[in-house]
C-alpha cells in the first residue's frame, strides 16, 4: 500500500488538476438522479444528521435538474423513508435507535420531505423512495431508464461516500456513463468527500465542474426516441 502526507482533499485535487484517466463522456441520452436531497440530511441546524458542502448546492441540482427537465430528459428525485417499525430497513436500521437514526426518518414525516429549495415538477419528475443505499437495489429505476433508452446517469446528492458512491457503483456496475458534477454532491465531513470523489473520478465516473454538465444539456439536441 502506498503511503502519503497529503490529505484527502489534497489527492483530490492533485488528480483533478492532472487526471491519469480519460473521461467516459456523454453519451447518447442522459437523465439526472438526485440522491436524498431531503431535509434530514439538507436542514443544517434542524436535524444532527444534515451537512453541506458547497453552499450553492441546490442552485446546481436545480439549473441541471430544470435544464435536463426542459430538454425531455429525466429527472429523477430518490428519498429514504420507512414504515412505522423500521423492518423494511432491514440490518441497516439495527446499530442505532435514536430518534436520528436512519430506520426513524418515517414515510410522511418532516425528515422524509424534500428540501424545500428544490425544483422538483410532480407531474413530470420521477419520485423513489428507496431503501438502501443505491438508487438501484430493489427500485424501479433501471425499468424507467430502460424505457427512455439511457446511456448516462448524472448523480447529485450525498452523501458523496454512501449513497451518492453506491449509486455511482451501481450505474457503472450496469454500463452508464456515469457524470459527478462535483458542486452537487456533499458530505458530513471533509475527508470522505474528498476521498470519494479522488476514488470515484479514477475508477467509476467523470467528476466534473457542474458547468460542464449545464453546457452540455444547453447544446443538448432532443431525440425522436
Amino acid at each position: 500500500m502506498e503511503t502519503s502526507d497529503k490529505s484527502a482533499r489534497q489527492l483530490y485535487e492533485a488528480i483533478k488538476a492532472n487526471p491519469t484517466r480519460p473521461r467516459f463522456g456523454f453519451g447518447r441520452k442522459a437523465a439526472v438522479i438526485n440522491v436524498d436531497l431531503q431535509k434530514a440530511y439538507t436542514n443544517v441546524g434542524e436535524f444532527a444528521t444534515a451537512y453541506e458542502t458547497d453552499p450553492k448546492q441546490m442552485d446546481y441540482v436545480n439549473a441541471i435538474s430544470d435544464m435536463a427537465r426542459s430538454k425531455g430528459l429525466p429527472v429523477i428525485w430518490t428519498y429514504v423513508a420507512y414504515m412505522e417499525s423500521g423492518e423494511d430497513c432491514g440490518i441497516w436500521g439495527t446499530r442505532t435507535d435514536t430518534p436520528d437514526s436512519l430506520q426513524n426518518i418515517k414515510v410522511g414525516s418532516r425528515r422524509s420531505e424534500f428540501d424545500d429549495r428544490l425544483n422538483i415538477d410532480h407531474q413530470k419528475d420521477v419520485i423513489v423512495n428507496k431503501r438502501m443505499a443505491s438508487a438501484f437495489h430493489e427500485t424501479n429505476l433501471p425499468s424507467v431508464l430502460n424505457f427512455h433508452k439511457i446511456d448516462t446517469i448524472i448523480v447529485t446528492g450525498g452523501s458523496t461516500s454512501g449513497c451518492v458512491r453506491s449509486t455511482v457503483v451501481d450505474s457503472l456496475s450496469r454500463s452508464f456513463r456515469t457524470i459527478v458534477p462535483e458542486e452537487c454532491v456533499a458530505d458530513k465531513h471533509e475527508s470522505p468527500h474528498f476521498a470519494n470523489l479522488y476514488d470515484m473520478s479514477i475508477k467509476y465516473a467523470d467528476v466534473v465542474p457542474s458547468q460542464d454538465v449545464i453546457d452540455y444539456l444547453t447544446d443538448y439536441q432532443m431525440l425522436n426516441d
